[in-house]
């Protein structure tokens, strides 16, 4: 079944029905009796369709839509500009910043990587950035949503391992501002020892803007602080279940846009559009991966899995490095969603049964491990041949950056969050302090 996914993947034929499909063909081929197929369809509708925790999944990628169209990130990238505009790399920076802000609010990669990229791409290049500086930045910021919550990825994960995905937030929130501060050390450094590929912005070039900066960057930060404030502080506090803080930011993000007097009919039609685009892919995957996983495990693929695991002979930290290693290199070939539902549920048991000497529980352990794989898979977005945070990058540069130097652009910022990814997994308390503290 394995084998036979993988070289699906490479047909191009859709995940969704090449996932159901296998699952339906292998119960036939294992032998599995007809009445069984009867717990598949209980199965997504009970663990899926009904699963109230899905509904976080189109309130999360309106809001973030919404957001998108708002304009305020176009203002606060030029309120930014204005703040680093006296250091070599300040631009640079200031988009870094500026996915750090964007990932807390919208968490959805291909919006933000395509605001980044419209945004700052063409300024970036006209002020004499290194290619490879600006759409490194731009691709590696803008996939800083699928970790720092609200995280789409982190929501499925709460459903998939039954964890509260309250702590997968708290959990996140540390390990990405932890990678945002690592790209602007990394940015700040590189722009020190080669001034050519990060110069000093032209502070002439910027639009005008009077407002003394002060003022600027409350009346630009105060719109997604409200709303970041709004959806983590209400999980956070115990206010708002996930879903409902969904809710919540669905709602600030229209008032935000009605602010901005950005919020007509056109939009929020085709902000509504592109929510059911995608919610309706993400509920096809998950409903033909429910079918693959449990014609898998009822065929002894989860046994198969665990005894090739465990039999390797390596302790915890071994196995948990295999485990990386696995994720990391499938995420070269398929898209974290696939990856999610099909390889957490067979090496969850395995994680669960380890003793790592922290004296953690089951879920404590679960809620480490799935920020551990939540920062790996946030490589698979940078990670060729089919890196998406790439393409949708060199789709917008419209044939004036070729591929490879997107590929060479994006070298170092995936070293940096493998050395994030060791930073986790050496020192738990980064993953799990705040979670406890709250």
């Amino acid at each position: 079944m394995i084998v036979t996914l993988l070289a699906g993947i490479f047909t191009g034929y859709p995940v969704a029905f090449l996932l159901g499909g296998l699952g339906i063909v292998f119960s036939f081929i294992g032998g599995v009796p007809l009445p069984f197929l009867g717990t598949v369809s209980s199965r997504i509708f009970g663990g899926v369709v009904e699963n109230w925790l899905m509904i976080a999944i189109p309130l999360f990628v309106f809001m973030g839509l919404m957001l998108e169209r708002s304009g305020v990130a176009r203002r606060l990238l030029l309120t930014l500009q204005r703040l680093f505009g006296r250091t070599h790399g300040g631009l640079a920076v200031s988009v870094a910043m500026l996915g750090i802000v964007m990932a807390a609010s919208t968490g959805i990669i291909g919006a933000s990587v395509v605001m980044l990229g419209l945004l700052a791409l063409p300024v970036m290049l006209k002020q004499g950035y290194r290619a490879e500086m600006a759409c490194g930045v731009i691709a590696a910021s803008g996939t800083l949503g699928i970790l720092i919550p609200p995280s789409i990825m982190l929501v499925l994960m709460g459903s998939i391992l039954q964890v509260s995905v309250g702590a997968l937030f708290k959990a996140a929130l540390l390990p990405g501002l932890l990678l945002g501060g690592l790209y602007i050390a990394y940015l700040l450094i590189t722009a020190r020892l080669k001034p050519d590929w990060a110069p000093l912005v032209d502070q002439n070039s910027a639009e005008a803007d009077t407002t003394p900066l002060p003022l600027a960057l409350l009346r630009d930060l105060l719109g997604p602080v409200a709303l970041i404030v709004a959806v983590l502080g209400s999980i956070m506090a115990g206010i708002a279940t996930p879903t409902e803080a969904a809710a919540i930011g669905a709602g600030g993000s229209l008032l935000l846009a009605l602010v901005m007097r950005s919020l007509d009919w056109a939009t929020l039609r085709e902000a509504v559009r592109e929510t059911s685009r995608t919610s309706a892919m993400i509920l096809f995957v998950v409903i033909g991966a429910t079918c693959f996983s449990v014609i898998f495990k009822r065929l002894g693929g989860a046994y198969m899995i665990e005894d090739l695991i465990t039999g390797t002979g390596l302790g915890p930290y071994g196995l948990m490095l295999l485990i990386m290693g696995l994720i990391f290199v499938l995420g070269f070939f398929l898209e974290w969603i696939e990856i999610s539902f099909v390889v957490l549920p067979l090496v969850a048991p395995v994680i669960e049964s380890l003793d790592f000497g922290y004296g953690l529980s089951g879920q404590g352990l679960l809620v480490w491990f799935a920020i551990l794989v939540a920062i790996n898979l946030q490589t698979s977005f940078l990670t060729p041949p089919f890196g998406y945070a790439l393409f949708y990058l060199k789709g917008i540069t419209e044939g004036q950056i070729g591929i490879g130097t997107i590929y060479r652009s994006i070298i170092p910022f995936v070293l940096l969050q493998l050395a994030g990814l060791i930073l986790c997994m050496v020192f738990p308390a980064l993953v799990l302090w705040l979670p406890g503290l709250l």
